[in-house]
């Protein structure tokens, strides 16, 4: 049976996306937010059909597989070699901060400590897709902005260990025996596993055949691939994306072509991602956490950009001591 409703809903959400992007490109206003409040007004006054929002997950998803794939292939060899030391820094130095600053400030608002272990935990995942897009959006492509992609991608794995970690603490502190550790351990290294089994095929096939058509469902058999497997297997289906991006990145020979028919693919998916995600927020559960809620944004926002300039600092500083010793 067809929905007329769906289809139409498609369309509007469409345009939709290229209204926010042609206003983004006149304001240098962040087309994601633009998105997003499409969406929150979307939700609001209930326009979306049953249907789409039950897509919500499997659209995600694929939007999430396709960023990955994207960031991966920032993290070349070159790139690494050159910047490898400062992505590394930076992004344990956010995860830490991140963990400390946010524990503590609950802990001083009187939030019981196992819960503030784990939302301390959730403050440290980053938005890939959203940061990735106003890279995009912005035009630029710079040392600075390789770094920032390669900090996205590994914070992805360092914010799944944490929130690992203190969710088993959290549960222990209850009096609750689990295996969070193990579970996140297969979770993390399945992905790395899966990434291997697709990306070494796919770096050796990729960009074999002619641009356009052919290669536009290569690009779309490798993510939904990946994406599919991830799921079924139970592991991240964001560190799996990466570890197939990375491989193609630096194993295959014509590997741009693969990256840009994504890019190409990618945007459609962004649109529905980012109008889905702001038409699933739930406005009165955000107020009733009240100021805990706004210490919570507050002591995320405060702690990510402590860590970010205190790892920022660390190379300079070992680099002008190296200097001064030589």
């Amino acid at each position: 049976m067809i929905y007329s409703d769906t289809l139409l809903a498609l369309g509007i959400l469409f345009f939709a996306g290229l209204l926010a992007d042609q206003i983004g490109r006149r304001t240098r206003v962040p087309r994601v937010t633009l998105l997003l409040m499409c969406g929150l007004i979307a939700g609001w006054l209930g326009l979306l059909p049953e249907r789409i929002e039950a897509l919500t997950d499997t659209i995600m998803v694929a939007a999430l597989t396709f960023v990955s794939f994207l960031l991966g292939g920032s993290l070349k060899a070159d790139s690494l070699k050159s910047h490898g030391v400062e992505i590394l820094l930076i992004s344990v130095a956010i995860v830490l901060s991140t963990l400390s600053v946010v524990t503590l400030g609950l802990l001083l608002l009187k939030v019981d400590l196992a819960l503030a272990l784990v939302l301390a935990s959730i403050a440290t995942a980053t938005a890939p897709a959203a940061t990735l897009d106003v890279i995009r959006q912005s035009g630029i492509d710079n040392g600075f902005v390789r770094s920032v992609k390669g900090i996205v991608a590994i914070d992805d794995v360092w914010g799944l260990i944490a929130f690992s970690l203190c969710l088993s603490i959290a549960t222990h502190l209850n009096g609750t025996e689990n295996a969070v550790p193990l579970s996140a351990t297969y979770e993390i290294g399945g992905a790395i596993f899966l990434g291997l089994v697709i990306g070494l095929p796919a770096a050796f096939l990729t960009g074999r055949i002619d641009d356009g058509e052919p290669l536009e469902v290569e690009a779309l058999g490798i993510a939904f691939l990946t994406a599919g497997l991830a799921l079924w297997m139970e592991v991240s289906f964001l560190i799996a994306g990466m570890v197939v991006g990375a491989l193609i990145a630096n194993v295959a020979s014509h590997h741009n072509r693969a990256f840009h028919e994504i890019e190409h693919i990618q945007w459609p998916f962004m649109i529905l991602f980012f109008i889905l995600a702001g038409a699933s927020l739930n406005l009165p559960s955000i107020a009733a956490l009240g100021g805990i809620g706004i210490a919570f944004v507050l002591l995320r926002t405060v702690s990510r950009l402590a860590g970010g300039g205190s790892g920022r600092r660390w190379p300079s500083q070992q680099n002008a001591t190296s200097r001064f010793l030589a």
